[in-house]
């Protein structure tokens, strides 16, 4: 396996002169001690998978992950069919690294076979125009997730930053429903706060949240999802991915937003929602920002225009632990420094991510 080394086991003599808890072995007692990263399933719940090439590779290896959620290029439906021909080929031409994910046993095939599989999927539905049959036609195509909106309204309902709060309309209660019956993932992460709520509301089976963050710890951010929402999700099985972006953490990146602020969301969300309904996102590059080569220049500068003031674009954006390919290592280190035990920190890693999709792409 392509894998980044194990972590050094702790050594049980070095701990005590005799076991700690009778019955257990060293092996076990090393698993409890030390959380072994390099073991567990570990996904992505959103890259942004522009300009990818063979540092994104490099990059890919790094991490340990066993899967992800890339976002494709949704401006267009001829786009959209694009970029999904050209990651088919993709995985198509490196089968020894990548493996194409329609269901959820692909994350564990990955795994087991030191491949990272690849959940293909949209940040926005516009694509789709008025036209249901759209859907069926990305989906055989290889699309196994969409947001219903981005930031703002389409036919489907009211983005984030739209000033209107409208919601689903009866067309995107329609959308919802035929993605439903295919097996579309639906996420309401750029979505309004009724689309959401309507998106949690109307959709058969849990909806996701794949790159959020909880609007109790970063108030009055358009992105941000209340302790409603997070609870009215994880009632009905979905999965909210807390993002890596500092500024969407937190309003002072090096200063009162750091990892700790991070791993914080990740705790009030797993207070809200509970054990089983929270995972982890980037929403960049997979090898970070600063080593995609984002500058001021050319990343915050755009989205000053991009982007309304609510959305409080910082620069630099990044908090340096989550810009590097070791970001969840060092997650799943400060969870366990927090007292989160090795089985719940698979879970947030990748193991909720799985038994999300067992109920909607394996149907």
């Amino acid at each position: 396996m392509k894998r980044r080394p194990f972590l050094k086991a702790v050594s049980l003599s070095a701990l005590a002169p005799i076991p700690i808890i009778k019955g257990v072995t060293q092996t076990q007692w090393s698993r409890m001690s030390e959380y072994a990263y390099d073991e567990s399933i570990v996904i992505d719940g959103l890259i942004i998978t522009r300009n990818w090439d063979e540092a994104s590779f490099e990059a890919l290896e790094q991490t340990g992950y066993s899967g992800f959620n890339a976002s494709l290029d949704s401006a267009t439906m001829q786009r959209a069919l694009l970029s999904l021909s050209e990651w088919q080929e993709r995985i198509k031409s490196n089968p020894e690294k990548l493996l194409l994910a329609t269901a959820s046993r692909h994350f564990r095939q990955a795994k087991s076979e030191g491949k990272t599989a690849v959940l293909l999927g949209f940040q926005n539905s516009r694509m789709i125009d008025n036209d249901l049959e759209n859907l069926d036609i990305l989906y055989t195509a290889g699309t196994r997730w969409m947001q219903l909106t981005y930031n703002e309204r389409n036919l489907i309902g009211d983005g984030c930053t739209e000033r209107t709060n409208a919601g689903l309309s009866d067309y995107g209660i329609q959308v919802v429903e035929r993605m439903n019956e295919l097996g579309i993932v639906i996420d309401l992460s750029h979505c309004g706060r009724q689309t959401t709520d309507d998106g949690i509301k109307f959709s058969k089976y849990g909806a996701m949240i794949n790159h959020s963050m909880c609007e109790a710890l970063h108030q009055n951010h358009p992105r941000a999802k209340t302790d409603r929402q997070i609870k009215a999700m994880a009632d009905k099985g979905g999965v909210i991915g807390i993002i890596s972006l500092g500024y969407m953490i937190g309003p002072k990146i090096g200063v009162e937003t750091t990892l700790d602020t991070y791993v914080n969301h990740i705790k009030h969300a797993v207070k809200v929602g509970g054990i089983d309904h929270v995972g982890l996102a980037a929403d960049f590059a997979i090898q970070g920002l600063q080593a995609s080569g984002a500058t001021r220049e050319n990343w915050y500068v755009p989205r000053l225009t991009r982007f309304k003031p609510s959305y409080k674009v910082q620069w630099p954006p990044w908090i340096p632990e989550l810009d590097s390919t070791d970001r969840y290592r060092l997650v799943a280190e400060r969870l366990q420094s927090s007292g989160f035990k090795p089985g719940e920190i698979d879970k947030i890693l990748g193991l909720n991510w799985i038994r999300y999709y067992e109920g909607i792409l394996d149907d």
